[in-house]
């Protein structure tokens, strides 16, 4: 194994230098994995993966995100957005006559509609998440330090980053379909504009009877089945899924007594089962806690049961104002949880300020419309008195 020398790492790891096989940093071990290059523990993976504090600051520290999805009788497919400021997000109907023009492949002027959260530039849909009237489902998550896009590659299909969502959401009905679309991509690393630095991102992609995740990496494209339907940040995702591992312990149910045969141990409260779940906001300990959560739920399947349970699971994973410092004094905090009904075409959301879940219905607009339909996010909190 070749020499590691201490770098800046993003928020989730932490420099390490040594030669050895066994690691030690305060008093706590590192694996590493040789024929992977990883190390387990707490989003620890190997330095040269991260950006250099000296070349890029400290701009390493971006976007804190969970998705998930949830199924009942109809697949729901939500997300956080945690950052310090907004961006004047909007839920955004593109119906199917709307023109996406793609910086290399050219126009397409018919497509399936979708409906989602997006910043909206130049009359063009910068979405964070959507869901197509299909009932196909995508978001994208940061992936700062791992992201890796190229210039154009002949023979293939070149699509910046910022146009990923709609290009696969406009042709693409199923993951199966999607699978199809992504073996001949290309990811570039073409900016939307000047003022817009190229985001770097991994997604989830999914539909009733499953789901995938998408990362560009250094050494190309890779798909993997999501059997979980999560996703946060860094470290890459089959780190995050190894990372289950240490968690299998864990139960909704009492535990017994493991520890030891001859010691009179009893369960004093509720939840004893579940003792070691991460409890902080780095992207690993919200993917396990996502995890846990989506899948030992348990809810109706009426639309508000269901919307209110994957409501339920996400706020496992929100951040309150204070709680996760970012640079000059700000503060990270959920700017708005979404949960879409992806065989419906509904939207739902809250946002920081506002607790009331509020709708948008893709299905009630004129879908086969050009133009496309905007409603802000209500960020006012609405209380409903009951007397």
């Amino acid at each position: 194994m070749p020499n590691l020398t201490p770098r800046w790492c993003d928020s989730d790891t932490i420099p390490i230098a040594t030669s050895q096989k066994s690691y030690q940093f305060d008093a706590t071990f590192f694996i590493y994995f040789e024929s992977k290059g990883i190390f387990i523990l707490r989003g620890i993976f190997p330095p040269e993966l991260h950006h250099n504090k000296s070349k890029y600051g400290r701009q390493c520290s971006k976007r804190m995100c969970t998705a998930v999805t949830y199924k009942t009788k109809d697949l729901y497919f939500g997300r956080t957005l945690d950052y310090d400021c907004s961006y004047g997000e909007e839920i955004t109907v593109t119906p199917r006559n709307y023109t996406f023009r793609f910086v290399s492949m050219g126009e397409m002027k018919s497509h399936y509609a979708m409906i989602g959260m997006a910043h909206i530039e130049d009359e063009y849909p910068l979405y964070y998440d959507a869901v197509n009237e299909k009932g196909l489902c995508m978001a994208g998550l940061n992936f700062v330090g791992n992201a890796h896009y190229r210039d154009e590659m002949p023979s293939r299909d070149n699509v910046a980053q910022f146009e990923f969502v709609p290009w696969v959401l406009s042709q693409c009905s199923t993951v199966k379909e999607a699978r199809e679309l992504l073996a001949g991509i290309n990811l570039t690393k073409a900016a939307f504009m000047d003022k817009f630095p190229v985001a770097q991102l991994h997604w989830i992609i999914a539909d009733r009877d499953g789901a995938i995740t998408v990362e560009s990496v250094k050494e190309g494209i890779k798909v993997y089945d999501n059997t979980v339907g999560v996703l946060t940040n860094n470290p890459l995702f089959e780190v995050q899924m190894f990372n289950l591992n240490n968690y299998m312990t864990l139960s909704p149910k009492a535990p017994k007594n493991n520890f030891a045969e001859k010691l009179v141990l009893n369960v004093y409260s509720r939840g004893m089962g579940a003792i070691g779940l991460p409890g902080d906001m780095s992207s690993q300990s919200r993917f396990v806690r996502a995890a846990f959560f989506k899948m030992n739920s348990v809810s109706g399947d009426s639309e508000s049961e269901s919307v209110s349970q994957l409501f339920h699971i996400l706020g496992s994973v929100e951040v309150p104002n204070g709680c996760c410092e970012s640079d000059g004094g700000k503060y990270h905090i959920t700017i708005y949880t979404s949960c879409c009904n992806a065989d419906r075409g509904i939207y739902y959301y809250t946002s920081y300020n506002d607790h009331q879940i509020t709708a948008v219905d893709m299905r009630k607009e004129q879908l086969d419309s050009d133009r496309l339909i905007r409603y802000p996010l209500i960020c006012e909190e609405q209380i409903k008195y009951q007397n």
